[in-house]
């Protein structure tokens, strides 16, 4: 594997492979009073977010650092973003520098690649080759969020083929949606979305899912439902009319959580709306898989710099 950008690079094999190594990872550090693992020893590993961030910033640096990785993070307000530097020239300078790896999260869709396709080009005057993991590109994709939500899917449901899940929001702009589609699809399972017309995307029809408005009459056949937030900070129009009214006709509450079979299990990738989105009291509840999505976020993300970085040579 030489970049991670999209979970269409990933076969059912790879994705596969991928989660169990973030299995064994997990494993391999259980009981461990010090959580290190020499692995990527040596190994320079750049976090470059343009946008803000907690959980995929923050455990992307605990798993290069759980495995002796030298992390450093760059953010656009404290580098020479700010002065107008290009996103070139601000990847090939980190490149240039001996960075292993650069995972970046930018607000316009497709940056990763362009990344990618910039530091490959480089790479031949450098001979400095660096992978690149998209940590999120405008409303494109977030591969890594696809895979820890697969690995929580497996963890919590024993597997993921044969599986219903829906998926609940403001797909519209939801990198996370694309990406768990498209993913989930290819290992095996069985795809909803659930939203009102306004917040689906352009071509949704051709996804390998079924597109469906009604909630309360999908919940009782699905074996996970994630909810998506709503990316208010992306919509420059009226897409529903109001929040009160979303979290009516959208919105996890106590009644709609008891229309699942008994054990569904209640997702969502953060930042959560609480009292939109869902209830406080769904959020919180057994069922609810929300702080184990967190915790296998930074196991998967081990998996991915092991599988970019460990053993390496070119």
């Amino acid at each position: 594997m030489k970049h991670l950008l999209s979970v269409t690079d990933l076969d059912a094999a790879e994705a596969t492979a991928l989660l169990d190594t973030a299995d064994r990872l997990k494993q391999a550090l259980l009981g461990r009073e010090v959580r290190k693992l020499p692995t990527l020893r040596g190994r320079t590993v750049i976090t470059m977010f343009y946008e803000d961030s907690t959980r995929t910033r923050v455990s992307f640096e605990i798993a290069g650092k759980w495995m002796s990785a030298d992390t450093i993070n760059v953010s656009a307000r404290g580098s020479s973003v700010s002065k107008g530097e290009s996103l070139r020239d601000t990847s090939l300078t980190l490149s240039s520098m001996g960075a292993d790896c650069v995972v970046v999260r930018h607000p316009a869709s497709g940056a990763a690649h362009r990344i990618a396709a910039w530091t490959d080009r480089d790479r031949a005057v450098t001979g400095i080759h660096t992978s690149i993991v998209n940590a999120g590109d405008g409303t494109h994709e977030h591969p890594t969020q696809a895979l820890l939500d697969a690995a929580t899917l497996r963890e919590r449901l024993g597997g993921i083929a044969g599986r219903r899940v829906g998926i609940v929001g403001d797909v519209l702009h939801s990198r996370v949606a694309r990406s768990n589609v498209f993913l989930l699809a290819t290992l095996g399972a069985e795809v909803v979305l659930i939203a009102p017309p306004t917040l689906l995307p352009v071509g949704v029809e051709e996804w390998p899912c079924r597109v469906s408005a009604e909630l309360d009459a999908e919940l009782p056949a699905l074996d996970a439902v994630m909810m998506l937030r709503v990316q208010a900070e992306r919509m420059h129009g009226a897409f529903f009319p109001s929040s009160r009214e979303y979290a009516i006709r959208y919105g996890l509450s106590p009644e709609r959580a008891a229309l699942l079979p008994d054990h569904a299990i209640v997702m969502h990738p953060g930042p959560m709306i609480r009292g939109m989105e869902i209830a406080p009291s769904v959020a919180d509840a057994p069922s609810s898989a929300i702080l184990g999505q967190v915790r296998n976020g930074v196991h998967v993300r081990m998996a991915v710099l092991y599988h970019l970085l460990a053993g390496a040579s070119s």
